[in-house]
């Protein structure tokens, strides 16, 4: 929001979130009323491509030309969208893997001019922040505390808090991309590559689990991608749970095992865009459920591009 209007105490009309993830570029455009509890934002337009920018990182770090032809395509149809929206209420942040690619400032000038917009390279922190945001915006202020795990394609976010207000913030590097392409390579799913995904997981998230524990909470949510494919799998299973559970995603486990194959027939609401990602997302939502004691989760479609909505308007 401009100085002009915090000061007049004027709504902008509309704002505009840009996220630059790992796996998926999204654009989300909302439509800013005043409600009797404060200013809410109600969705007008969104934008999601499929843009794979982790997939592209070699070993050494760098990306490779196609990932970066995809991200600059990706972003020039946003900008025609976003022609609508005031340059004071367009936000644009980038993820995880901006923040380690050795080329991600060269790549980074190309984005701008493809976006006509600024682009903000956030620390996994404040990439925890902005999605605690944009989940609280879509539950209950019911004064309970709320673990909220968000698995991106390059890393994890793990944030407790109560209402809207942030306690505990953390990134973890585990992403469903690096996952899938390390533990399940061709799309080859075994019984001892689940074993190690989950294994290396829970050994990254052992780094902060001590802290989230003592702190505890009263409801898990999950969010994103990853999240919302297991979600939608279960329903479509005739899973009453309403949410994720740890039977549910053994369910999941032994018919990929079975199937070799991430076999989209058999998994009943999984899109093809998740299929390359989704035994990596799925290894490291047990790990999360196993190294946190997590019995039920439920999920929600507020992440970070909400979160960014919310922050622009203040």
């Amino acid at each position: 929001m401009s100085r002009e209007e915090a000061s007049s105490g004027e709504l902008p009309e509309l704002v505009a979130a840009v996220d630059l993830g790992s796996n998926s570029f999204h654009l989300l455009i909302g439509r800013v009323e005043q409600t009797p509890v404060g200013p809410q934002i109600f969705p007008l337009d969104s934008l999601r491509e499929n843009v794979r920018l982790a997939s592209g990182l070699s070993a050494d770090k760098r990306l490779d030309a196609a990932s970066q032809t995809r991200a600059i395509a990706a972003l020039s149809r946003f900008s025609e969208r976003l022609r609508a929206v005031h340059p004071h209420h367009v936000r644009a942040v980038a993820t995880n893997t901006f923040r380690i690619a050795k080329n991600g400032p060269d790549l980074m000038r190309s984005c701008e001019a493809a976006l006509g917009f600024p682009i903000e390279v956030i620390a996994g922190k404040e990439e925890a922040r902005l999605i605690y945001n944009g989940v609280a915006h879509t539950l209950a202020a019911d004064g309970s505390r709320r673990l909220v795990v968000d698995i991106g394609g390059g890393s994890t976010e793990f944030i407790i808090g109560t209402d809207y207000t942030p306690e505990l913030l953390e990134s973890v590097f585990v992403g469903c991309i690096r996952f899938s392409r390390d533990y399940f390579p061709g799309g080859e799913i075994t019984r001892s590559g689940f074993k190690e995904a989950v294994l290396e997981a829970r050994r990254e998230i052992q780094v902060i689990s001590e802290n989230y524990r003592r702190l505890g909470w009263d409801q898990a949510v999950g969010s994103s991608g990853s999240a919302k494919a297991i979600a939608d799998i279960l329903h479509n299973l005739g899973d009453t749970n309403h949410g994720i559970t740890r039977a549910g995603m053994d369910r999941i486990r032994s018919q990929l095992i079975k199937d070799g194959v991430v076999n989209s027939e058999a998994l009943p609401g999984l899109k093809a865009d998740r299929i390359p990602v989704f035994a990596g997302g799925l290894a490291i939502m047990i790990a999360v459920f196993e190294e946190l004691s997590i019995e039920h989760m439920q999920f929600s479609d507020g992440a970070l591009r909400l979160g960014v909505l919310y922050d622009v308007l203040g």
